[in-house]
């Protein structure tokens, strides 16, 4: 069962549930018992499908070294040539990276509360579902908002980013 006593939660995610107190966000950080790093394993916690899993791809840009992050359907591959076209090219994104420039571990990167400006998109195939699941700052923790609230609280724009087969 989901664990949402806010006592309990580890550094990082007690961050990620200030700043949705602060932004008047009315659904906590809950704690999944097995890890949420990737978007089945954290659909299987939630009982929820893949897709509403709104998962976090970071990559490098190369132009300013900038960190893009693009907010996925957990059932989506991220097509970085799309990506590319809306932000320019692109490189890899290695853990340290993300870490630096994002504030977050792997597994557990949230849409909020970066480190530094970061160049962000969201998956219009996000848009579909009445709410998904957002990391929240650890590989166990997660929470739940609307596509609506998730490019209000990013203000980024919801694009075609996914990669389609065919």
């Amino acid at each position: 069962m989901l664990d949402n006593i806010q006592d309990k939660l580890p550094d990082s995610a007690q961050r990620v549930a200030d700043l949705l107190a602060a932004r008047g966000h009315d659904k906590p950080v809950v704690m999944l018992p097995d890890t949420g790093k990737t978007s089945a394993e954290a659909a299987a916690g939630l009982g929820c499908s893949v897709a509403e899993i709104a998962k976090s791809i970071v990559f490098r840009r190369l132009a300013d070294d900038a960190a893009v992050m693009v907010v996925a359907s957990g059932a989506n591959r991220v097509d970085e040539h799309k990506v590319a076209a809306i932000v320019g090219p692109l490189g890899r994104a290695d853990a340290k990276f993300v870490k630096t420039r994002i504030g977050y571990a792997i597994g557990g990167v949230c849409p909020i509360g970066h480190l530094e400006k970061t160049v962000m998109l969201i998956d219009q195939d996000l848009m579909r579902y009445d709410s998904v699941w957002a990391a929240a700052g650890h590989p166990h923790a997660v929470f739940n908002l609307t596509p609506q609230q998730l490019a209000a609280m990013t203000g980024a724009p919801v694009v075609d980013v996914a990669l389609r087969e065919g």
